[in-house]
């Protein structure tokens, strides 16, 4: 059971990233950042679940930084576009 939750986990993050790739959907939208929140943070518990620390520190800034974002996203700010 405990793979298929990990499983996915990172199928929500590659959701995001492959349509964002393909320019179905913009990296700064409400369901790219929640497909990234829910994603890392899934995988974060499982990694913390296992100490495994190096996943754990990726996943947990992944899910941070996302839910950041959504947070800036609630507050009507729009999240920084370095390409502008």
């Amino acid at each position: 059971m405990e793979s298929a939750i990990q499983i996915v986990g990172a199928v929500l993050i590659l959701v995001g990233f492959i349509a964002s790739q393909r320019g179905v959907m913009s990296p700064h939208s409400l369901s790219y950042l929640v497909l990234n929140f829910v994603g890392s943070a899934i995988l974060a518990v499982l990694a913390a679940m296992h100490s495994d620390w190096g996943f754990l520190l990726l996943e947990g800034v992944w899910a941070l930084v996302s839910g950041w974002a959504l947070i800036e996203l609630a507050r009507g700010r729009q999240p920084a576009d370095p390409s502008h």
